[in-house]
């Protein structure tokens, strides 16, 4: 039987009617695809733990596809501080802002998604922004369909243990008797009403659209956080915490002043994300930090001034303190430079030869 996989179609905040078109003719030509599950969801980045969507979402144990309004590395992290992960499944549509040069290096840092155990399943992301035409996600998601129906895998990977000769030689000499009894006219009449109830199945296209509250509030990339602790450490709103493994996680999201990204700037990892902030890095496109070869506070959205991203950040925490009836923290003095005597400059050759010279009776 062909493996089924989930699409789903995670919906934008806005009414835009170009954006609302685009979504229904994604969802009415893969509602009729045979294989494929749809579900629709309200926006992703919205949605809470307990929602019915997340829910959702949450019971798909196999492969999926999610489309959104996002970058692919923000969808991906945000499904997994819900306990939606698995493995990266390679997409053939890729966003403009993405970095597409390969890291050369191997890398050599802890990072805190090397000690994560994985589902072994696959998840694409597809950002709908890439593209106006539906016909480009429609053909992707059947593309993956395929390729997720036509994975094979060893027939000797089934086995495990040690089986007797006999066993091992009616475990392989099996699949003729199952191709007999598949050309029976009982087995054709029950497979064919399994399939009917497979495609008609309600599940088959699934509305979970309640709206939902917009929020604003930091994922973490634990593909790039080394758990430095820089972001509770800087944040005074009580957004983060540890686990019981005293690792870092954004343990009160909505804490989060809207608006603010200041804990993205001082992260020297580039692992926090915040979705909808308008700067793509910060967003969540897929570009690495350390092949950048431009001004990284101009890349995070610092003013065109001499101000670092270090001072932004600071700026914007101190701007949402005041917001909040708070007092911004108070900057420390730099220490003053102690002034150093001028000491005399020692003479070199040429200025003994030139001494001489000016001593000349000429």
């Amino acid at each position: 039987m062909a493996k089924r996989i989930t699409a789903i179609v995670s919906q934008g905040q806005s009414q835009n009617p170009v954006k609302r078109q685009l979504e229904e003719d994604v969802v009415t030509a893969l509602v009729f695809e045979p294989g494929i599950d749809v579900i629709v969801i309200p926006h992703l980045y919205d949605l809470r733990s307990d929602a019915t969507g997340m829910l959702a979402l949450q019971g798909v144990k196999g492969n999926m596809i999610v489309l959104s309004w996002l970058y692919e590395r923000a969808a991906r992290w945000i499904l997994d501080r819900n306990s939606v992960s698995g493995l990266i499944g390679k997409s053939l549509i890729q966003s403009e802002a993405d970095d597409d040069d390969d890291e050369s290096a191997e890398d050599t840092v802890d990072r805190v998604a090397n000690a994560r155990p994985v589902p072994e399943r696959l998840i694409y992301c597809l950002d709908l922004r890439c593209d106006d035409s539906a016909t480009t996600y429609i053909e992707e998601v059947k593309r993956i369909a395929a390729e997720n129906s036509a994975e094979v895998v060893p027939l000797m990977d089934w086995i495990s243990g040690d089986p007797k000769p006999e066993q091992l030689d009616r475990y392989l000499h099996s699949t003729a008797a199952q191709e007999s009894l598949a050309t029976s006219p009982a087995s054709a009449t029950t497979r064919e009403a399994t399939d009917s109830v497979s495609e008609s199945a309600p599940d088959a296209e699934r509305h979970l659209t309640s709206p939902e509250q917009r929020r604003w509030y930091p994922v973490i990339d634990f593909s790039r956080c080394t758990n430095c602790m820089e972001c509770i450490d800087f944040c005074l709103f009580g957004v983060y915490g540890v686990d019981q493994t005293d690792t870092i996680l954004v343990e009160q999201p909505d804490n989060c002043r809207k608006g603010c990204p200041a804990c993205s700037r001082v992260c020297p990892e580039n692992a926090i994300i915040f979705p909808q902030h308008k700067t793509p890095a910060i967003a969540g496109a897929q570009i690495e930090a350390g092949s950048l070869k431009i001004d990284l506070s101009k890349l995070f959205g610092a003013p065109e001034t001499d101000e670092s991203a270090a001072q932004a950040a600071s700026r914007e925490r101190d701007e949402q303190l005041v917001m909040a009836g708070r007092s911004p923290v108070a900057s420390k003095p730099s220490p003053a430079t102690p002034q150093v005597a001028e000491l005399p400059e020692a003479k070199d050759h040429l200025d003994d030869l030139l001494d001489e010279l000016d001593e000349l009776d000429l």
